[in-house]
């Protein structure tokens, strides 16, 4: 089983990889291939969440509870797949009720801020789930010029919650500007 947690997990950062660079085409690229991108985001933002759902469900089942709790590594691990999870569950209700116009004005930023805090997300969680199988990578070691002891830490460095706080007000600010043009 543990062979399928790792298997299922592949499915929604490769599909998260490729709603990410989807997202920066249609925000920055013109024509045929810009357009491509914009119409086929959807669908590929919504096989993504539910393969995140499956991994996520198969990791539970294969691990208990107990002993996800001991590890910080692994606790890490859960945290940065579910912000991964909220992130792009976001991009695809942004995507899903803006329709054509997800790609207007300040809406793009909005999907293309979101996109690339998503990919730190679904790497830091790669990264760590690399490390419960034994497997290290390269991004360990940015993790920890960042602050974060990928085996012991167990919080977001100060600056990453100053980062996302100023992201949140940055993001609201952005909505409530878009919405005033439309209205």
């Amino acid at each position: 089983m543990n062979g399928t947690h790792a298997m299922l997990s592949h499915f929604p950062i490769g599909f998260w990889a490729l709603a990410t660079l989807m997202i920066l085409v249609g925000s920055f690229m013109t024509g045929r291939l810009a357009d491509i991108s914009r119409a086929a985001l959807l669908p590929v933002l919504v096989l993504s969440l539910l393969g995140a759902l499956a991994a996520i469900a198969i990791g539970f089942i294969v691990w208990p509870m107990a002993a996800n709790l001991a590890s910080p590594l692994a606790r890490n691990h859960i945290l940065m797949a579910f912000w991964s999870l909220g992130i792009y569950s976001a991009i695809t209700v942004l995507v899903w009720k803006a329709g054509d116009t997800a790609f207007d004005g300040a809406r793009r930023w909005v999907l293309v801020i979101l996109a690339l805090t998503g990919s730190l997300m679904f790497a830091s969680a790669g990264t760590l789930g690399g490390h419960l199988t034994g497997s290290t990578t390269a991004f360990s070691q940015v993790l920890s010029l960042m602050g974060w002891e990928v085996y012991t830490t167990f919080y977001s460095p100060l600056w990453v919650i100053a980062v996302m706080v100023l992201i949140g007000i940055a993001l609201g600010v952005l909505g409530i500007m878009s919405q005033r043009r439309i209205g």
